[in-house]
């Protein structure tokens, strides 16, 4: 079991959390926690994001000037 201290909305302030038993597999990288005080669970989730594509091509201005 991995300790985390997390914010627990059940305590109401920061607690320590652990990773029970993963059934699912997950092994270490196990996504769920446990509120040591309360029990609460929670499931931390990440995203991940793709970088933006930047455009290759130079873009020309049509803005023109007043003569």
């Amino acid at each position: 079991m991995s300790d985390r201290e997390l914010y627990c909305d059940t305590c109401e302030g920061v607690q320590p959390f652990e990773a029970p038993p993963c059934v699912d597999g997950h092994g270490v990288d196990c996504p769920e926690r446990a509120c040591t005080g309360c029990g609460a669970a929670v499931l931390i989730a990440t995203f991940t994001f793709r970088a933006p594509r930047l455009d290759s091509r130079r873009r020309v201005s049509t803005y023109r000037r007043a003569a």
